[in-house]
């Protein structure tokens, strides 16, 4: 199935065919790019129990006058095929609904990736709506401040859920991973100190690994939220892969507890 647009003498198709990664057909979506194709590919993805190969194609139909003033014309047609992963396609559809006030009320915001500073289109924040994906939120404009995780769900008040003080007032994408998960953790600034490679989550350095604390790290594979106390509590952080010498510009935070961004959240 596919969706069809005129403009004048040209019209363009655009469709999207989801497959499962063994290559039986499980359907078509006749849905153009968007947070609805997003859902409808996870439904597929969730009822089937297989990860989804997505096939795309983009047609464009044009047609000219041979000789202007004559009836004669020729045509042409030129398409354009692509595929990508279920994770690809829903990394691209994430998408965040910001309200004024508690309950959904009062002016909306959608936001869809990274958003450094939404102030410019409302003046405050008190409920949200995740539609997709998962979202490190921020008190602070430019990703600064105490960061708070959100995964798909509903927030009519979620300053009192969290016991925050202050709304919401930036936000970033985490972009689901799937494959393993690798990080280094070390005791000192600049990968100094004792080392630890983790590949799964972790409650309590302390424990586990005899570490009184954790000042740097290297994420090699996955993303990761960190804690500054045991078992998943207090404040947290979000990792993507990269080399992180030092946490001092986090505020002095020691982190004592480590967990993995799983694909089943989203």
């Amino acid at each position: 199935m596919s969706e069809t647009k005129s403009a004048g003498m040209c019209t363009s198709e655009v469709g999207v065919q989801v497959r499962r990664t063994v290559g039986a057909d499980v359907g078509t979506a006749a849905l153009a790019p968007g947070p609805d194709l997003g859902m409808c590919v996870r439904a597929e993805s969730e009822q089937n129990g297989a990860d989804l190969q997505c096939e795309g194609w983009c047609q464009l139909n044009t047609s000219s006058d041979k000789t202007r003033g004559t009836g004669d014309s020729s045509q042409s047609t030129t398409r354009i095929s692509f595929s990508f992963s279920f994770v690809e396609l829903l990394n691209a559809t994430m998408k965040v609904t910001f309200f004024e006030d508690r309950n959904f009320q009062g002016r909306s915001y959608d936001c869809m990736g990274d958003s450094g500073d939404f102030s410019s289109y409302l003046n405050r924040c008190h409920s949200c709506r995740v539609e997709s994906g998962c979202w490190m939120m921020y008190d602070h404009p430019n990703y600064m401040g105490n960061g708070y995780f959100f995964k798909r769900g509903e927030y009519a008040d979620y300053m009192s859920m969290f016991g925050m003080s202050n709304c919401i007032r930036s936000c970033r994408m985490i972009p689901m991973h799937r494959g393993s998960y690798r990080m280094r953790i070390y005791e000192r600034d600049n990968f100094m100190g004792q080392m630890h490679e983790m590949m799964d989550d972790c409650d309590n350095i302390t424990d586990r690994y005899r570490m009184s604390q954790c000042q740097s790290c290297h994420v090699m594979d996955g993303h990761w939220l960190m804690y500054e106390q045991p078992h998943y509590r207090g404040r947290m952080s979000y990792f993507r892969p990269g080399e992180y010498r030092s946490f001092s510009n986090m505020g002095g935070m020691r982190f004592m507890s480590m967990r993995r961004i799983m694909d089943s959240w989203y």
